[in-house]
């Protein structure tokens, strides 16, 4: 996150005494990092000590079942046939992974209010298909709607306010951070003119809720596919203030501006984000080439470095047939893929399109899980054939 920012109460030399009023002590201080002391940071300041765990409860184990390791079929799962649920980590269902990230789908009902969580190994992206609400973190609060990605770091303690009850999320764990792609950076950090997207399109935290209490306050805590159970003594939203670069932030979909050119632009230039691992582009609206002998339809290309994983979000995806709202497709790497039978024909002379899709592409193969199987539609893999 390759922004300044700062919330609440800071004093004016860091690692320095930050006193509380009335001659009540001092304030405790904290390094939020990562990638040790040479990642993004930020120091928060906490009314108590941030470490105060008074019981750990039981663990659970919630490594996703994986039910192909050496996947080579190309899949159509129906995701808007996730059963949703109350909870918010219930509602969440793994349905690709390998060891670099994990990528599923979830529809909570319920805000999550009755504990805390906190991915320890993991950033998150999380990407607001339905709903509206509040994240909520102990480094402030971010309102989301429809069309809304969030970056959130990992170690950030949160919790979701939902102002409805349909709610549809499409997530990415990442083991590595969630950046900005380097290309749309000067070598001072700010993004680029020729970026798709500026600095003032991010939604940052805006409002710090400090809490002075003291009781017992459960945290769930993500760590190597186990989900522990930690009681705190004291709220964990008391920080006053922090400032640097790593906390939670959002962006929307709706706010990338397309690049467009004469001929057809590969699929790079819709890029959002990055990690080591992986990279997440944005289809938007967007005028089509212009060319007169245009076609404004992807050709067919080579998969051979990359799974892709295509979220369909809305509008009508020119390139696919038979796509609805919600469905996600895999394309391993090692089958040439392209636009469906027809699909390359009714592009030409088109002059727009209205689709909206969030692409993930893996450097590393993707393994099916059991339950993604629960959604594929089991010929997905033969809608290319001739007839």
């Amino acid at each position: 996150m390759p922004i300044y920012h700062k919330l609440g109460k800071i004093p004016s030399k860091r690692h320095t005494q930050f006193e509380k009023p009335e001659n009540k002590g001092l304030y405790y201080e904290q390094l939020f990092g990562t990638i040790g002391f040479d990642g993004m940071a930020s120091l928060m300041y906490h009314i108590h000590r941030p470490t105060q765990v008074v019981q750990i409860l039981d663990s659970k184990d919630i490594t996703p079942k994986i039910a192909d390791t050496h996947n080579m079929m190309m899949r159509k799962f129906i995701g808007f046939d996730v059963t949703p649920k109350d909870d918010f980590l219930e509602s969440r269902v793994p349905m690709m992974t390998n060891s670099a990230c994990t990528i599923g789908l979830a529809a909570p009902t319920k805000s999550l209010r009755e504990y805390f969580y906190k991915n320890a190994d993991s950033d998150e992206l999380l990407f607001i298909h339905q709903g509206s609400g509040t994240l909520r973190t102990q480094l402030g609060n971010i309102n989301f709607e429809y069309g809304d990605y969030f970056i959130i770091p990992r170690g950030i303690i949160y919790q979701i306010d939902f102002e409805t009850t349909e709610n549809r999320i499409f997530y990415v764990e990442s083991h590595s951070p969630i950046y900005t792609p380097k290309r749309y950076r000067n070598h001072f950090g700010q993004l680029l003119e020729s970026s798709p997207f500026c600095e003032r399109d991010y939604k940052l935290p805006e409002i710090l809720e400090t809490f002075d209490e003291k009781g017992e306050f459960l945290i769930k805590i993500k760590k190597q596919n186990q989900l522990h159970q930690l009681v705190y003594q004291y709220h964990p939203f008391d920080v006053v203030g922090f400032d640097g670069y790593n906390f939670p932030w959002g962006f929307s979909i709706h706010n990338f501006e397309p690049i467009t050119g004469r001929i057809h632009q590969p699929p790079p230039v819709h890029q959002t984000f990055q990690s080591d691992a992986f990279v997440i582009c944005s289809f938007c609206p967007r005028l089509y080439d212009y060319h007169p002998k245009a076609i404004p339809a992807p050709y067919n290309h080579s998969n051979i470095d990359s799974d892709e994983v295509i979220y369909y979000v809305d509008g009508d995806f020119m390139s696919r047939n038979d796509i609805a709202k919600g469905h996600i497709t895999l394309h391993p790497g090692g089958i040439p893929h392209g636009p469906h039978p027809g699909a390359m024909e009714r592009s030409i002379g088109k002059l727009a399109t209205q689709e909206l899709a969030v692409m993930v592409d893996t450097f590393q193969p993707l393994k099916i899980t059991e339950n993604a199987l629960k959604y594929d539609d089991g010929k997905y893999f033969q809608s290319w054939k001739a007839d």
